[in-house]
């Protein structure tokens, strides 16, 4: 009998394997970035889904720029994907981009950011950004007491930007105690809220609080209430990040609302298969996700954007 090396042996079955992971079905999970913690969260968990579910994945990240999301959902027509689940990069201008998938006969399932128009998208399930915002502003007001505050908004093109100050704002323009000194959009990004938490800092001696549009921000802006050597100003975030947690755990940070980016992932790629299983996912195209307060007494009941107990 002949034998067959075993390097040649070894060719063939990975060959094999490959052949066997290319006969899967494709669905492209298209998320803002792959840095940031949350939507690493959030695509990580659909690919982990997908995966169980016996789906080949494809990860790639679009940078909030609507060009290249649209040579990504490209890519994923050529590739003959069968789902995309999207993070889109611009309420308007990630329609046409959907409807070009949609027409290739390419299912598509938004997470965490809407578009302005339904019938387009097979789901959109966003988390409750507006209810989200005001549970960790209840908290914000309570702890603060009473005094002035800073506010830190995200990119103001960001349909999630607009609710959370929206929402923000139903609850602490009801406060008469607390007064706004300082609103200033840092654009999503910790070095630009610590740049500019040191100077609100500097023209606000008296300042109580400060309450940011996402995690990232108010982690920049407790790290530059730290740098300053001041005391006793409180600093609230939104998303639920884990290196939120951590500051939450030390008293750096007050409290977060957390967004269910696993479980919103999850639920995106379940209806997908579903859908490609039955030609309908079952549910109204619009579901909003309720977030959770996170404070110090309860942080430990959530790890990595999910409730664990």
């Amino acid at each position: 009998m002949k034998l067959v090396p075993l390097f040649l042996a070894g060719a063939i079955a990975l060959s094999g394997c490959h052949r066997e992971e290319l006969s899967k079905p494709l669905i492209a999970i298209i998320v803002p970035s792959q840095d940031n913690p949350y939507f690493k969260a959030e695509g990580d968990a659909a690919a982990a889904r997908a995966q169980q579910l016996g789906y080949r994945t494809r990860i790639d990240a679009h940078n909030d720029d609507a060009y290249r999301q649209d040579n990504l959902i490209d890519a994923a027509i050529a590739s003959g994907a069968k789902a995309i689940v999207l993070d889109n990069a611009g309420s308007e201008s990630s329609i046409s981009a959907v409807r070009r998938a949609k027409a290739e006969g390419i299912a598509v399932f938004l997470i965490d950011r809407e578009i302005q128009v339904t019938g387009v998208a097979n789901a959109q399930i966003i988390a409750d950004n507006h209810q989200g915002s005001r549970i960790v502003a209840e908290e914000f007001a309570r702890a603060t007491k009473e005094g002035e505050y800073a506010e830190l908004l995200g990119r103001e093109s960001d349909t999630n930007a607009q609710i959370r100050t929206k929402g923000f704002h139903e609850i602490l323009d009801t406060a008469p105690q607390l007064k706004l000194v300082a609103a200033q959009s840092a654009n999503w990004s910790q070095a630009e809220a610590f740049q500019k938490t040191e100077t609100i800092l500097q023209a606000h001696a008296k300042l109580a609080g400060i309450i940011a549009g996402n995690d990232t921000m108010a982690l920049g802006a407790a790290a530059a209430v730290k740098s300053s050597g001041r005391k006793g100003i409180v600093v609230t975030g939104f998303d639920g990040s884990p290196d939120a947690a951590t500051a939450i755990r030390s008293g750096e940070l007050q409290a977060t609302s957390l967004q269910p980016a696993v479980v919103i992932s999850r639920l995106a790629v379940d209806e997908a298969d579903r859908f490609l299983k039955t030609g309908s996912t079952g549910k109204l195209e619009k579901q909003i996700i309720p977030c959770d307060l996170v404070t110090r007494a309860n942080v430990d009941d959530y790890r990595d954007f999910e409730k664990i107990r």
